[in-house]
């Protein structure tokens, strides 16, 4: 029978693997409500990865590093805002090159910075909150983790509300649907993408730097790991709904962990069902909930004026 210990274990272990999800997830989410389809994502925070790295390890601020992950998350997508909003290329042709680009340069960066030294970054501190911290398991898994999961959690809150609850989500929700319509109105569609398409680039430049700086303590080429692309497929499943994504990110997070329970417990499970394991939750939950999936109908499709 699993003890505290061990439930603990798996709750922290569940959260560690959601956070990078959940950012960037709520930044496609947002991308993706606006009608641009962000397939570089994974691209963006490989680049967030490498940056908020790089910027700790030179300021020696886990705070600073989060900061430059999300610098470096944003300027890879202003890749997408100029050659997709801006110019009207295809938006999959594009991403998959951001992607390929962020795998070569941080590639190469990494090994050109870090070729004869390997430094590590070391875990955040605990928050504790007194009462809080002292619930049993949930307590200590949750009220107990780094700061950066707060910030998670108040993107997560902060995201449902402009969505939804804002003139400015509005604009998001429609541009996605009838640019044509928005701009009759007076809004520019072109800022809307391209602000939307930032964010994403932010958001998932610091789900990169959470890996790096939180996870792992370092840089790995590739360390993403397809988190990216499983971002896109919770956002599709989401139907827009920010809370929906998170419980999303948390079942794979669970699934992630889950493995690394099992082998505290003393059952042996092979390297590769853990690392497949989260891609198997995905087409799992395609095959379920992929046909009650919403997408903007001007998802991936550039506007210009006066075409449509």
């Amino acid at each position: 029978m699993f003890d505290e210990t061990l439930i603990t274990a798996l709750l922290v272990g569940a959260i560690a693997a959601s956070v990078p999800l959940m950012l960037a997830g709520i930044g496609e989410l947002i991308s993706e409500r606006a009608g641009v389809l962000n397939v570089g994502l994974e691209g963006m925070m490989l680049m967030g990865a490498y940056g908020g790295f790089w910027v700790a390890i030179e300021t020696g601020s886990v705070w600073l590093g989060f900061i430059g992950g999300a610098a470096a998350g944003a300027l890879a997508s202003l890749l997408m805002v100029f050659l997709c909003v801006r110019w009207g290329l295809d938006q999959i042709v594009v991403g998959i090159g951001i992607l390929l680009g962020a795998e070569g340069l941080t590639s190469l960066l990494d090994a050109v910075t870090f070729a004869d030294t390997r430094p590590r970054i070391g875990r955040p501190a605990r928050v504790d909150i007194p009462g809080l911290s002292d619930i049993p398991v949930a307590g200590r898994a949750v009220f107990g983790e780094p700061y950066m999961v707060y910030v998670t959690l108040l993107v997560v809150a902060v995201a449902g509300w402009v969505l939804w609850k804002t003139p400015w989500g509005l604009a998001i929700r429609a541009t996605g649907e009838r640019p044509e319509a928005v701009d009759a109105a007076g809004v520019n569609v072109v800022a809307v993408r391209s602000l939307a398409v930032l964010s994403a680039g932010v958001l998932g430049g610091l789900g990169g730097a959470y890996l790096s700086l939180v996870s792992a303590g370092n840089f790995i080429p590739m360390m993403t790991g397809g988190r990216g692309f499983m971002a896109i497929v919770l956002a599709m499943l989401a139907r827009g709904r920010p809370l929906l994504l998170a419980a999303g990110a948390l079942l794979f997070g669970f699934a992630t962990a889950g493995t690394t329970a099992l082998q505290l417990f003393g059952v042996e499970v092979r390297p590769e069902l853990v690392n497949s394991l989260p891609f198997a939750v995905v087409l799992a939950a395609l095959v379920l909930f992929g046909r009650n999936e919403f997408l903007p109908s001007a998802l991936a499709l550039p506007y210009v004026r006066g075409e449509r």
